[in-house]
């Protein structure tokens, strides 16, 4: 199937304002390199959307150079990131977190 749009739900823009917030405390630029970095992943779904395994009812593909995974759905033609969430928190926090999300 060709994905012909990817969508990122309003939770999982909140999600990569908190990540890049938290980034930018850490050392200057790297809440740029964060959004960068995690943008690009989010548009390889284009290419790779439906081979990840499922976790809390959604697909996820893992961040390559931070730690965090991405939650989508993926139906027909379309993405819909649903969170974008720090691998860093316990399962419980991030089963919480994606209560009715997905």
């Amino acid at each position: 199937m060709t994905v012909k749009r990817i969508e990122i739900l309003s939770d999982a823009e909140i999600d990569l304002y908190e990540g890049r917030a938290f980034y930018d405390q850490q050392s200057r630029n790297i809440g740029d390199y964060f959004s960068d970095s995690l943008l690009s992943d989010i548009a390889s779904l284009v290419i790779y959307a439906g081979i990840h395994t499922k976790k809390f009812g959604c697909h996820r593909m893992l961040a390559k150079r931070f730690p965090y995974a991405i939650y989508y759905a993926f139906n027909e033609d379309v993405v819909s990131v649903v969170a974008v969430l720090p691998m860093r928190r316990s399962p419980l926090w991030t089963g919480t977190q994606m209560l009715g999300r997905g």
